[in-house]
């Protein structure tokens, strides 16, 4: 259970995908503009990638065992079909939400945190377990980077923030030192 919890905790914090390994920017960067919808988006993100974790075990243990040249094009294949569905989904059960993510739920398919984290399971050799809590472990990193990126930005609205660092070069500054702040966790854990 303890390395359950390490696995959890490291893909969320220490490993965080977007601001430590700088994978999944483009729904950081384009869907961090208020809470709400980066709080959804990152919900959307922990059902891919907890899904993509369960598939990437299956094809791994029972298909690809043989033809591990394979890997690549399935799990693209998987991820491709797991983004279809949940845009689907979100689309009849939520239409407001579906016009508030855009073209950004689409993209989720060639957000490259989903594919990372079916190729650091298969090549850390997790479990079905481990490739669980890896998944949510990173979708809740995913999902907190986007929370406190929307809510500065957010806030960055109220303040006075010189006309040469509005728009894109604030994001970018503010991106930059939550990203350096997440990098302080480097070596918290040294099993990871």
């Amino acid at each position: 259970m303890g390395d359950l919890l390490w696995i959890f905790v490291s893909a969320a914090v220490v490993n965080n995908f977007t601001l430590a390994l700088f994978l999944g920017l483009c729904p950081f960067m384009g869907v961090s503009g208020r809470v709400a919808t980066a709080l959804r988006m990152g919900l959307a993100n922990i059902f891919v990638l907890t899904i993509t974790s369960l598939c990437a075990w299956a094809l791994n243990t029972y298909v690809l065992e043989h033809a591990p040249y394979l890997r690549l094009i399935s799990f693209i294949v998987v991820i491709a079909s797991l983004v279809q569905i949940t845009e689907m989904a979100i689309k009849k059960l939520s239409p407001a939400l579906f016009d508030a993510l855009g073209i950004f739920l689409p993209l989720i398919t060639t957000n490259c945190a989903i594919l990372g984290l079916a190729i650091f399971q298969t090549n850390r050799g997790y479990g079905l377990f481990e490739g669980l809590a890896f998944a949510l472990g990173a979708g809740a990193g995913l999902t907190l980077a986007l929370v406190l990126m929307a809510s500065i930005r957010e806030s960055s609205e109220l303040a006075d923030v010189p006309d040469m660092a509005r728009g894109t070069s604030l994001v970018l500054i503010i991106a930059g030192s939550l990203s350096l702040a997440f990098m302080g966790f480097a070596g918290l854990l040294s099993s990871t």
